[in-house]
């Protein structure tokens, strides 16, 4: 079976990826921000003792055993966060299975960040997935929990369920049609986050978004996911309708679209930043019919491998950035002609 992240799934013409997570801790063991690393180290055996007993295929790798291509390319697939990945090497760790679609951050914010990732838009799916996995490392670790608030977190915002839920969204007709700023402000009045593709203080790269909730404390995890997917269906209705309208002005749509696939199919070199705008409207003209000579898993396939530390994954060189801009652009011919 092949990783979650070259699937296509539900809504994908919009729903880029689908991703749920709880925030746990420990009971008596300081939070992550005031533990000391040998305490971090204790954490990471408990964790790793739980994680032998439960199943699903995980596998501890401590991130000091990790290269730095292989840490910044699970960053890229949004498998664990930037912080985590430059600031963690000597305490953290992760607990992954080979899809990778399920991974536990360890001593990351919380002792544990349990996620669950997903091609397109599958939040109840996940949600019961994480709450199985969840409840058999409960019945191993006692966690951090008062009668009052719930779960507790190092963050105030988590308190609660901890639960976060996300979706990545692609909304290139939306900022085409100069409705973006729009949508973002309603999204932003239903009490959810819209941020950049990597979360809190990341800018929107390729007209992509990340669509979470604000509130953990006083709702159930069910009403969570409820709340996105109600916000997201809206989302994708409105990205759908100014598609529609984009489309009533066919070769202006066209012209847009083919320059973009003319480019990364001709060029002799291109950057990480050139190749993720280009691809949101080669995106957008392959969702809409327009570009044949594509569809959804090539397109996914271009943007995993052309993204910095995955191409050099993908070509087996460890490469400079002007190395990379070269062989950027015959990957992208490769995956086309294959």
């Amino acid at each position: 079976m092949s990783n979650w992240y070259l699937q296509s799934g539900n809504e994908s013409d919009v729903v880029l990826s689908t991703r749920v997570r709880f925030a746990r801790n420990i009971d008596e063991i300081p939070f992550v921000n005031i533990c000391t690393s040998e305490e971090q180290k204790k954490v990471i055996k408990i964790v790793k003792d739980a994680i032998e007993k439960i199943g699903y295929g995980l596998k501890i790798i401590e991130l000091k055993n990790i290269d730095e291509i292989t840490r910044l390319s699970l960053v890229e697939k949004h498998i664990i966060s930037p912080e985590f990945a430059y600031k963690k090497i000597e305490t953290g760790a992760i607990a992954i299975n080979d899809e990778e679609n399920i991974c536990i951050m360890i001593n990351e914010e919380d002792h544990l960040r349990i996620q669950i990732l997903s091609a397109g838009l599958e939040l109840e799916n996940l949600l019961n997935l994480l709450t199985e996995i969840d409840k058999k490392i409960e019945e191993i670790i006692n966690y951090a929990f008062n009668e009052k608030y719930g779960y507790l977190t190092s963050c105030p915002t988590n308190v609660g369920t901890g639960l976060r839920a996300s979706v990545m969204v692609h909304l290139p007709a939306l900022t085409k049609t100069g409705n973006i700023r729009k949508i973002l402000d309603v999204v932003n009045g239903f009490n959810m986050n819209i941020r950049g593709v990597y979360g809190e203080g990341t800018e929107a790269k390729g007209d992509t978004y990340q669509i979470s909730n604000k509130q953990s404390l006083g709702i159930t995890e069910e009403e969570i996911i409820k709340n996105l997917k109600v916000i997201t269906d809206k989302v994708i209705e409105q990205e759908r309708l100014a598609r529609k309208i984009l489309g009533k002005n066919i070769i202006d749509l066209e012209d847009k679209v083919y320059r973009a696939f003319g480019i990364i199919t001709n060029c002799k070199k291109i950057s990480s930043s050139e190749c993720e705008n280009l691809l949101s409207d080669v995106k957008l003209g392959t969702d809409m019919g327009i570009i044949k000579e594509l569809d959804d898993l090539m397109v996914k396939k271009i943007d995993m491998y052309t993204k910095p530390a995955n191409l050099q994954k993908y070509t087996g060189e460890v490469l400079n950035a002007y190395e990379r801009d070269i062989k950027r652009a015959e990957v992208i011919k490769s995956i086309i002609n294959k």
